[in-house]
Parts: C-alpha cells; sequence; structure tokens
C-alpha cells in the first residue's frame, strides 16, 4: 500500500501537462473546452483524493510501514538523496484532507469560472497546485518538500496575477512573490545546514540526529527553518503580503489562502518537533511571533470593510494561535487546530459571494463601545499599522537608490572608460542593410555611419567596424551578384599567367640554383 503515495501527488501533475499541452496546441481552447479541462482536472484531483482516503485507511489499520523510496534522484559524495515519500501519521492525514479540500475547490471552480478569460489556465495553474502541496506534505526529504514549497508558491503569483491586465493584481502578484523569496532563502539555508552539520536532507535524519548537534547548531537550523515558516505562514513581519494576495479569484483566495497553503508554514514547525524542542530560544520566538501576530490581525481586522479582507485577517490570527500552540509545546492542538481551520476557512471563503447576497440591508454587529471610540487605534488598525510604508522606507527604497547609483556608475563611468561601440545597431545585419539599399527604402538616414563610440575602445571599435564593413559591402555582399565572378575570372587569369611563366625551363634552373646556394 506505500506504492500508492506515489501516484497521489502524480495524477494531478499528469492533468497539469495534459491540459498545459493541449491548450498550447490548441486541442483545447475556448469555450467548447471547457468541459474536456474540468473533466481531466476533477477526475484526477478525484483519483488523488481517493488514493490518499485508501492509503489513510491502511495507515489507520497498519499496515504502511511508514515510508516508500523510488530511488536515489541526486548522489556526491556524501550527498545521498533519494526520491522517497511518508506513507504514514500526520502526514497522511493531512495529504487526505487537503486533496479533498482541492477536489472540493475544483468542483466549485467548475462553474464559478464559467466563460471567463483564462477559463484553461486556472485549471492548469490549480492542478499544478495541487500536486505540489500534495508533495509537499509526502515528501520525505528536504529538497521534495522545497520542491513542492517552490512550484506552489510560483503558482499562487500566477493566480493572483490572474487579471494580468490590471495594474493592481501584477503589483500585488510581485510583491507577495518577492516577500515569499525571503523565507524561500532560509528554507535553503536551513536544509544546508542540516546536510553540513547532520549529513543528511532526510526528515528523520535531521530530526534524529540531534545528538551530533551542538545546541547552537540546532538552535541556527531551527531558526532557517522558522524564518521560512513565518513568511509561508504570513506571521510578523511578513502578515501584509496575505491581505495583497486577495486579488486572484475567489477559489484560488479559498484554496490558497484559506484551505492549503497558507498552513504549510505550520506544518513544517509541526514536521520538526524534535528539532525545535532542542531549541528553546526558537520555541519562545514561535510563542512571540504567534501572540503578536494574533493580536495584531484581530485589531487589523476591526477596520476591515469588505468580506475576504475580513477573513483573511482572521486566517492570520488564527495560524498565529497554532504557532503560538507549537512554541508552548501543544503540538496535537496545533495538528488539530490546523486541519480544522483549513475545513472552516476553505468553506467561509467558498460561501463569501453568496453570503453578500444573504445578508444584504442587515445590519453588523457593531463593536465595543470602548474600542469603537478609540480614534487613535482606528487609524492605526485602518492603516494596518504602516507595515508596508514601513517595509519600503528599511527596503525598498535602499535598495531601489542602490540600483539607480550603480546604473549611475556604469552609464558615466566605467562606458566612458572602456567606451561603448554600437556597430550595426539600428540594423539588423548587414544583408538587412543591402536589402533596404536595393529596394530604396532607405529608412535609417544615417545608414552611412555604420559605427558609432566613445573612447579609446570605441574609437577602436568604430575603425575596425568600418573596414569590415567595407570588405562586406564591396566584396561579399554586392559582390555576390555583380563583381564576384569578374575578380575571380581575373584573378584566375593571372594566376594561370603566374603558372606558365614560372613553369618555363630558365625559371626552374634559376630557382633550383637559388635553392642550392641557399642549402650551402
Amino acid at each position: 500500500m506505500d506504492a500508492l503515495v506515489v501516484l497521489i501527488p502524480l495524477m494531478p501533475l499528469v492533468a497539469a501537462i495534459v491540459i498545459g499541452i493541449g491548450q498550447l496546441f490548441g486541442f483545447i481552447d475556448g469555450e467548447a473546452g471547457e468541459t474536456l479541462t474540468t473533466d481531466i482536472a476533477t477526475w484526477a484531483i478525484s483519483m488523488s483524493s481517493l488514493l490518499a482516503l485508501i492509503l489513510l485507511g491502511a495507515d489507520l489499520l497498519g499496515k504502511n510501514t511508514g515510508s516508500y523510496s523510488v530511488g536515489q534522484w541526486l548522489g556526491s559524495d556524501t550527498l545521498d538523496i533519494q526520491l522517497n515519500f511518508i506513507s504514514s501519521g500526520f502526514n497522511v492525514r493531512l495529504a487526505a484532507l487537503f486533496s479533498l479540500l482541492l477536489a472540493i475547490v475544483i468542483h466549485f471552480s467548475v462553474n464559478y469560472m464559467h466563460r471567463e478569460a483564462g477559463y484553461h489556465r486556472f485549471f492548469f495553474i490549480l492542478s499544478l497546485f495541487a500536486s505540489a502541496m500534495l508533495l509537499l506534505v509526502l515528501s520525505a526529504n528536504a529538497i521534495g518538500t522545497f520542491i513542492g514549497w517552490e512550484v506552489a508558491g510560483l503558482c499562487s503569483y500566477f493566480l493572483i496575477a490572474y487579471a494580468y491586465v490590471r495594474p493592481v493584481a501584477a503589483t500585488n502578484a510581485t510583491r507577495v512573490f518577492v516577500t515569499n523569496r525571503i523565507g524561500d532563502a532560509s528554507f535553503i539555508l536551513g536544509a544546508g545546514l542540516s546536510y553540513a552539520w547532520g549529513g543528511s536532507v532526510n526528515w528523520d535524519a535531521v530530526n534524529m540526529a540531534l545528538t551530533l548537534l551542538t545546541p547552537g547548531e540546532a538552535t541556527a537550523i531551527a531558526l532557517c527553518f522558522a524564518v521560512a515558516a513565518f513568511a509561508k505562514s504570513a506571521q510578523l513581519p511578513f502578515t501584509p503580503w496575505l491581505a495583497r494576495a486577495m486579488e486572484g479569484p475567489t477559489p484560488s483566495s479559498a484554496v490558497f489562502y484559506g484551505a492549503v497553503m497558507v498552513h504549510a508554514g505550520v506544518y513544517l514547525v509541526i514536521l520538526l518537533q524534535p528539532l525545535f524542542e532542542q531549541a528553546p530560544l526558537i520555541m519562545a520566538l514561535l510563542a512571540i511571533t504567534g501572540l503578536v501576530t494574533a493580536v495584531y490581525s484581530f485589531v487589523v481586522g476591526l477596520s476591515q470593510t469588505d468580506v475576504k479582507s475580513s477573513l483573511i485577517f482572521a486566517t492570520s490570527g488564527q495560524l498565529g494561535l497554532m504557532f503560538l500552540a507549537c512554541g508552548l509545546g501543544f503540538w496535537q492542538l496545533a495538528s488539530w487546530h490546523l486541519c480544522a481551520h483549513a475545513v472552516v476557512r476553505g468553506y467561509q471563503f467558498l460561501s463569501a459571494p453568496s453570503l453578500l447576497h444573504q445578508v444584504h440591508d442587515n445590519p453588523i454587529k457593531p463593536v465595543v463601545p470602548a474600542i469603537a471610540n478609540w480614534r487613535v487605534g482606528y487609524v492605526v488598525s485602518i492603516q494596518r499599522f504602516w507595515l508596508d510604508q514601513l517595509a519600503d522606507w528599511a527596503l525598498v527604497k535602499p535598495i531601489r537608490g542602490l540600483a539607480h547609483d550603480l546604473s549611475y556608475f556604469d552609464d558615466h563611468i566605467v562606458d566612458g572608460l572602456m567606451g561603448g561601440g554600437a556597430p550595426a545597431l539600428r540594423a539588423i545585419s548587414s544583408l538587412a542593410q543591402l536589402e533596404e539599399q536595393m529596394i530604396g527604402a532607405h529608412l535609417d538616414n544615417d545608414s552611412d555611419d555604420f559605427a558609432q563610440g566613445s573612447g579609446l575602445a570605441g574609437k577602436l571599435t568604430l575603425w575596425t567596424a568600418a573596414i569590415l564593413h567595407w570588405f562586406e559591402d564591396y566584396f561579399v555582399l554586392q559582390g555576390i551578384g555583380k563583381n564576384a565572378i569578374n575578380y575571380g575570372r581575373r584573378l584566375g587569369h593571372i594566376a594561370n599567367t603566374f603558372e606558365k611563366s614560372v613553369l618555363r625551363p630558365r625559371y626552374l634552373v634559376l630557382f633550383v640554383g637559388i635553392t642550392l646556394l641557399v642549402a650551402f
């Protein structure tokens, strides 16, 4: 039964490949192809869910060994990366839950996205995301988990920017993508330190190598994975990206930021429970970060005026409570909280559009008067504690200023010293120039100036380019149809005359005599 674990992430991947190839070559296109696209996506995720439930049942009956290895993927010296999976425990339960939620969202999207521009693209990305998330929770090593981690983040970027013609959607998608790269870099560093100090990237080996690690090494590895978890699950200071992600369609918001992907950081912390228990400082960091994020999300959520923003800050608040439970050592509570929250929040996001119709004209529940009359608190809440502005001031503006300075240095100093020859930049090739002259187009008023440049290197490039252009123009290009044959005949006649002269007896005797004199 353990071998079924390979098929669970594989089937949505095959569906994504089929949909992508079909759309690329025009087999699946337009409204007529919607039925085929949805059939492929829904059947693949439904079969994946069925296999996950069968694997879960086998695990509950004690039929699974706990792991399954397909074989070696990469080996170099002591580095051995296996293509292996976890087939028991919390990973399988989470895979079964996530696959069911993904199946529900895909079925919901069939009618919700009907006749939307990019319909096939949506199901392609959603199928790819399903494969990535199932690989993330079932992989038995850091490399497989990171591949799922990255592909899921990439799919998130594509669906936030689903309406890419809207500048807000494209900007928010880029901002979310860049923010999450901080966590990805921390994940890579944690995996590298695990191999350097623990000798393996398998999760079981990382958790069991604690006797080989000093407290400082365990703390460093735990810190790296904690930062990765904070970024993925939108904990402070990364929380603002979650609100920006609401630009995507409602089904993607439900599955990404309500039910599935946003819990990946909590899952990573629970997976590395033995490691974090050996790092008390990081456990304290988990608890403090989770508590502060929960308070922040509660305060900001009080001033939100649309349903998706209210739900998303409720999501980050609940995620903060999960991190708080992990930091306090309530691992089982955090696991149950994760599963329950995924179900409830996914349902709330999917029902949000119809909820707007059901509660129309119903007054909202007023907040406590002590909070309602707190004007400073309202300003702070509506501005979301100015976290975006602080990030711009601390990170974006300095980097943008550095880029401007480097560009100025390159344009005004490096180019001035090295020169910047620009031969043939105004034309695709010399053949194109010849064709232009032959048809009399004269598209370039400065066609006689073959090269331009500055500095010593630029002048040398200009002269060299001019000489080569002259030779190419008069002896190669124009000579192809006009002068090449005449030049060839003339050179051939001269060569024949020279050969006949050399072969005369008197000249042969003279050459032999000169050769003998030189030899002696």
